[in-house]
C-alpha cells in the first residue's frame, strides 16, 4: 500500500478508498486479528459471574470520577508530590512537549527509550525529541516495528495488528534481522535489541493507565514487560496522562483493570501491571532518580463540559474498535487521528476542533451499536456519535450534502415533484445508470426493491382497502 494518507487535506472517503484500494491483505489482516481479540473478550466476560453489573459499576464509577476531576486530580498532584516526584498540569501539546524537552535538556539526554503511549502520540512527542537530538525509541514491539516503518500506530492495544508475517520481516530486516517468519525467532531479536537500549537510556517515558488519587500511584500496564523497563531502568521517568485517566481509589482501579484486560485481551488480568509510587527510595534496588507526571488536557476540558462527556470514562482497552465493523474494513489509518474507531470517531473531532477535516469521522460509523454493546464501562458510543453528526450539521456540514438535502426537501414538500422523483426508481434503472451519488451509494448495499407503483396511485385506483 501507499503512505498512510494524512487527515488534513484528505476526505474520509478517499482515506476509506485508500484503505480498500489494496490487494485485500490488510482486510484479511484486520479481520483475523479483530475476531481473535473480540472472541477472547467475550469468552473472558463469560467467566464473571455477572459481567453486566460489574459493566454498570464501572460505568458509575468512571462517571463519578470525570465529574470530580478537579477535586481529584488536585489530591493526585499533591500526594505525587508529596511522594517525592513532580506534576506539570499541560494546558495543550505545545506546553507538555516544552517541558519534556525541558527535562531533557537538563539530564543531557541523548536516548530516551519510550512504551506505549497514545498521548505521547496525540502530542507528537516522537517527532520534536528527534528535532533536539534526542533519540526517542519505541519499545513496544508494535510500536516499535511502526516507528521503523515510519507509520503511526493502527490499534491502541495493537498498534502493528495489520502487519503480516512477512512485513514483520520486512520491517525487521531493517535493523539486522536475517531470520524467517517465525514469531519467537524475531521476538528474540528484539529482546537482545532493546535491551541494551533499555540501560544506555538517559530517560524513559511512558503512559498512565490509571492514576489513583487516594495515593498518588501511577498504574502502568503492559503485555511485553517494556513498560516496567522502561519506567525502572533509566535514572528519570517522565509519565504522559490525559487528565482522566485518574481514578478515586485502590478499589476502582482494581475493578477498571481487571475489565480492561477481559475487555482488551480476554485476560483475566494483566500480564504486567506496574504501580509507582514517586521515585527511588533509599535502599530500593530500582526505580528512577526522578519521577515527572505530565497531566494533559488539550481539548479535555471541552468535552468535559459538553454534551459528549461520558467519552472520557474510556479505559483505552480498544474492545469497540474490535467489534466496529468499519473499523475492521478500513482499520486505524483510515481514520487520520491517533484515536481510531469509535471512541476516535468521537473524540478526535473534539480534541482537534481546529482541524475542519475531523468532523466527519463520527460518520465512519454504521451506528449499529457493536461498540456500546463491547465497552466494559458502558460508553453509549452510537448515541456520542449521533451528538457528532448533529454538531457538524450545525456547524454548516458539506456544502454538497446541504444542497442535496434542501432539494430533497423541496421535492418531497410538493406532491407533483415527489412523484416525478419516484419515476426513476419504478423503471429499475440498472444500477451503473444512477446518478453519482446514488451510484455510489448503491455500490457498497443492497438495493431497496423497488416497487411497481406508489401507493398514491394505488389509492387512486382503489386497490388500497380502508
Amino acid at each position: 500500500m501507499s503512505a498512510v494518507p494524512s487527515l488534513t487535506g484528505t476526505t474520509l472517503r478517499e482515506r476509506e478508498r485508500w484503505a480498500l484500494g489494496g490487494d485485500g491483505r490488510l482486510q484479511s489482516a484486520l479481520r483475523r486479528t479483530t475476531d481473535n481479540l473480540d472472541g477472547r473478550r467475550r469468552r473472558g466476560l463469560d467467566e464473571l459471574e455477572d459481567p453486566e453489573t460489574l459493566r454498570q459499576t464501572a460505568r458509575s464509577l468512571r462517571t463519578a470520577a470525570v465529574a470530580r476531576l478537579p477535586e481529584l486530580l488536585g489530591r493526585l498532584a499533591d500526594r505525587v508530590q508529596a511522594a517525592g516526584g513532580t506534576v506539570f498540569f499541560a494546558a495543550d501539546a505545545e506546553e507538555a512537549r516544552a517541558h519534556v524537552l525541558g527535562i531533557c535538556a537538563r539530564r543531557g539526554a541523548k536516548l530516551a527509550v519510550k512504551s506505549k503511549s497514545m498521548v505521547s502520540e496525540e502530542i507528537e512527542l516522537g517527532a520534536r525529541l528527534a528535532e533536539a537530538g534526542i533519540e526517542a525509541l519505541e519499545t513496544d514491539l508494535g510500536e516499535w516495528a511502526q516507528q521503523l516503518d515510519g507509520e503511526p500506530p493502527a490499534h491502541i492495544l495493537g498498534p502493528a495488528m495489520h502487519k503480516t508475517p512477512a512485513d514483520w520481516v520486512r520491517v525487521l530486516g531493517t535493523v539486522g534481522y536475517d531470520g524467517d517468519e517465525s514469531a519467537p525467532a524475531m521476538t528474540a531479536f528484539a529482546r537482545r535489541t532493546l535491551r541494551d537500549k533499555f540501560h544506555a537510556a538517559d530517560v524513559g517515558i511512558t503512559g498512565v493507565n490509571l492514576a489513583v488519587a487516594e495515593s498518588g500511584t501511577l498504574v502502568i500496564v503492559s503485555n511485553e514487560g517494556n513498560a516496567r523497563m522502561s519506567s525502572t531502568v533509566p535514572p528519570v521517568q517522565i509519565a504522559l496522562m490525559g487528565m482522566e485517566r485518574v481514578v478515586a481509589d485502590w478499589a476502582e482501579a482494581d475493578l477498571l483493570l481487571a475489565l480492561l484486560g477481559r475487555a482488551g485481551a480476554g485476560v483475566s488480568f494483566p500480564t504486567y501491571v506496574s504501580a509507582i509510587t514517586g521515585p527511588r527510595r533509599p535502599r530500593e534496588r530500582d526505580g528512577p532518580q526522578e519521577l515527572h507526571l505530565v497531566v494533559l488536557d488539550n481539548g479535555r476540558s471541552r468535552i468535559l463540559a459538553g454534551a459528549s462527556r461520558e467519552a472520557l470514562n474510556c479505559i483505552r482497552c480498544g474492545a469497540c474498535l474490535n467489534a466496529c465493523p468499519v473499523y475492521r474494513q478500513i482499520g486505524g489509518h483510515a481514520y487520520g487521528s491517533v484515536y481510531s474507531g469509535p471512541i476516535g470517531a468521537v473524540i478526535s473531532p473534539l480534541l482537534l476542533d481546529d482541524v475542519p477535516e475531523a468532523a466527519e469521522l463520527s460518520h465512519a460509523s454504521s451506528l449499529c451499536g457493536a461498540c456500546w454493546a463491547a465497552c466494559p464501562v458502558g460508553i453509549p458510543l452510537h448515541e456520542l456519535l449521533l451528538e457528532g453528526r448533529r454538531r457538524e450539521a450545525a456547524g454548516g456540514g458539506d456544502r454538497a450534502e446541504r444542497a442535496a438535502w434542501r432539494a430533497w426537501a423541496q421535492a418531497w414538500s410538493h406532491p407533483r415533484l415527489y412523484g416525478l422523483t419516484g419515476a426513476p426508481a419504478r423503471a429499475r434503472i440498472p444500477e451503473r445508470l444512477l446518478p453519482p451519488p446514488l451510484r455510489e451509494w448503491a455500490r457498497g448495499r443492497t438495493v431497496p426493491h423497488r416497487a411497481g407503483a406508489t401507493f398514491r396511485a394505488r389509492w387512486r385506483r382503489g386497490e388500497v382497502l380502508e
